[in-house]
């Protein structure tokens, strides 16, 4: 008999891991891994593959699942997915691979995602280590998702790579974005070194476009330069009061708690004053920036300009936000924060809105309504809005052509204006998810691996 729902994943205790930054969602053992790779129809058309971002090879993995062959399992996902850990935790499955899911046509989809962290995590990698080819050396800037999959396919395939990041610390967002409660370090730290082990080399501090511009790789030898900075720029609401001191962007926040330590006592990070925050966004970052604060010991409201039903964030960190006791203040927006005589932020005035019926393209829009603002108390404004493409590069690359919004634009083979220099993820596309990021990675790895094929004749 087939059954319905999904395996449930085992979480911590709300209560407990309000006031901890331990990770929340605790993974499959391995009957519940057996029980729900059992689900699985084994469809011959796969429609999970096709929907996938970089097009795992979703029955296979599970079957080798069933048949207790995780080894077998992890090297499947590897063929074209370096980072199944790390994507069985924070991927949006369930508007992916998940969402084409045969078994979602009457029942729950299986639990792709929660299958992969397992193989993840409990399987061993057979790794092949090809000598390598040090006459095509490949620049990779930035080390998070699309770097660090561009660096892997390349080097994979025995050319030599070298990941330039700004940081003192390599992985990117998925080091200094995404919490520690959701995408744990050392699972990062693990899924990096796969590279490293592969003869991948990092050099951090080194902030290209600055440090070194773009067009010097190339005279350090480098054959071809892939461009993966990401969008880090924030963007902010632009209104009154927003320069006060307690206006925090969620990248800054979020990056003095999970990079700089600021969540540990035993670090000196400056970081928040008072009892009561306030973030502004509905997406996956404002999530995490008001977990983030509710760990912290701070009273944390989300402020977002739609409903519910509209939530951007996955539904999962909505549901885990609202067990931890983040409150919600939905159908608000803010438009001016005041701040006291020394300049330090104390509330923030918010507009009631509401949505218009659907328009041509299904969306509803949101509109003011005639009710008066109301001021919410706050010590702390978190701005979780979005981000666009981080400049520095961008600005000191002389032909490297843009779009409207700040992206780097590339064709078909994720090459931009100038030859041999290669981008992808965020810094292309604007902020996205991880997966899609690794997705452009391979893609830019693959043409520049043809590249160096038809070189080498």
């Amino acid at each position: 008999m087939i059954k319905p729902s999904k395996t449930p994943m085992p979480l911590a205790d709300a209560e407990v891991r309000k006031h901890n930054f331990s990770e929340v969602a605790l993974g499959y053992s391995q009957q519940e891994a057996l029980d729900e790779a059992s689900r699985c129809l084994q469809c011959l058309h796969k429609p999970c593959v096709a929907s996938c971002p970089v097009n795992v090879d979703i029955p296979r993995f599970i079957m080798a699942i069933k048949e207790n062959r995780l080894d077998d399992a992890l090297s499947t996902i590897h063929q074209t997915n370096c980072f199944p850990s790390i994507c069985g935790r924070v991927c949006p499955q369930e508007v992916q691979c998940e969402s084409t899911c045969v078994m979602a046509k009457r029942y729950e989809s299986v639990a792709i995602g929660r299958l992969e962290r397992y193989v993840g995590d409990h399987a061993q990698l057979r790794l092949e280590i090809r000598p390598l080819d040090k006459n095509f050396r490949v620049a990779v800037v930035g080390s998070g998702p699309s770097g660090l999959a561009c660096a892997y396919d390349c080097a994979k395939e025995g050319y030599a790579v070298t990941v330039f990041e700004a940081w003192h610390d390599v992985g990117g967002v998925l080091r200094y974005g995404i919490p520690e409660f959701r995408l744990p370090k050392a699972t990062v730290d693990k899924e990096i070194d796969v590279l490293r082990q592969l003869g991948v080399e990092f050099e951090c501090n080194v902030v290209i476009g600055k440090t070194i511009e773009c067009h010097e790789l190339f005279e350090m030898g480098y054959k071809a330069v892939f461009i993966g900075t990401g969008a880090g720029l924030p963007t902010f609401m632009n209104i009154e009061g927003e320069g006060s001191i307690g206006v925090f962007s969620a990248n800054e926040f979020l990056t003095r708690v999970n990079f700089m330590k600021a969540g540990q006592p035993r670090y000196d990070t400056p970081l928040l004053t008072g009892k009561r925050v306030v973030v502004v966004g509905g997406g996956n970052v404002a999530m995490d920036a008001a977990r983030c604060a509710k760990r912290l010991g701070y009273e944390t409201t989300i402020v977002y300009r739609r409903s519910l039903n509209e939530l951007p964030a996955r539904q999962e960190e909505v549901e885990h936000a609202m067990e931890e006791d983040v409150k919600f203040e939905l159908l608000a927006a803010p438009v001016k924060i005041y701040a006291d005589k020394q300049g330090r932020v104390r509330s923030v005035l918010c507009q009631r809105m509401q949505l218009t019926e659907p328009g041509p393209d299904g969306r509803c829009k949101v509109v003011p309504t005639s009710d008066e603002p109301f001021e919410i108390e706050t010590d702390t404004v978190i701005v979780a809005i979005g981000t666009s493409p981080n400049p520095i590069l961008i600005r000191t690359t002389k032909d490297l052509r843009t779009g409207k919004w700040g992206t780097i634009t590339v064709d078909e083979n994720q090459q931009t204006s100038i030859e041999h220099v290669y981008a992808g993820g965020d810094a292309v596309t604007g902020a996205a998810t991880v997966i899609e990021a690794l997705g452009a990675g391979k893609k830019a790895a693959a043409s520049i691996i043809d590249y160096f094929r038809k070189q080498a004749g």
